[in-house]
């Protein structure tokens, strides 16, 4: 999550799902996981969000496509391996000038920890007026699913060629799939069955 933190939040309206693409600035406290942001005035999700507090959080992590080129046995077919995270929680709205600035704060001190005194050097009007244009949120997670499909279902021999593949790719989203896979230790081929029991 906080690898990739632009999310989409996703509510629940009368009128169908309304989503919202958006940076969150993560916190764990005592076993539980905030999430704070903001949007603008003008987008009424925070509205759908004091009308229904109740919302989902997806984070997409890396994602490739996969060849069956990749694959020993001819009969197969493309798939995709992607990270993700789904988080379910309850959202409070917050507007007051000092509960903004303190989430702006933690926004910059995420992304941009010296654009911060760029930010305090500004005019107190112009602060002011981009403050009263955001309403800001935080959401208190309720449940957390991870989904992770990395090939995992297929011989080492075969995840080894989708590392090979996928690592040479100029795109950095790409390859960071191939990256996860060894991190997860896939694609190795044991020397032995002995080695292959630890793996398991």
């Amino acid at each position: 999550m906080r690898a990739n933190p632009f999310a989409i939040l996703i509510s629940t309206t009368d009128a169908g799902p309304y989503a919202t693409h958006l940076p969150l600035f993560i916190r764990a406290e005592e076993e539980r996981i905030y999430m704070r942001g903001h949007v603008a005035r003008a987008n009424p999700h925070w509205q759908y969000l004091e009308q229904e507090p109740q919302c989902l959080t997806i984070f997409h992590g890396p994602h490739a496509y996969v060849s069956p080129t990749n694959y020993g046995e001819r009969e197969s077919v493309p798939t995709w391996n992607y990270a993700a995270v789904h988080v379910y929680g309850s959202a409070r709205i917050f507007s007051t000038m000092q509960d903004l600035q303190q989430m702006l704060n933690e926004l910059m001190g995420t992304f941009e920890p010296a654009y911060r005194e760029q930010w305090e050097s500004l005019s107190e009007t112009f602060r002011d007026n981009m403050l009263r244009s955001i309403v800001g949120f935080e959401i208190v997670a309720t449940k957390i699913e991870g989904k992770f499909k990395l090939s995992q279902n297929r011989p080492r021999e075969d995840q080894a060629n989708v590392i090979a593949s996928l690592e040479q790719s100029q795109d950095s989203v790409v390859s960071r799939v191939s990256r996860m896979m060894r991190e997860q230790r896939l694609g190795k081929i044991p020397a032995n069955k002995e080695d292959d029991k630890e793996d398991e």
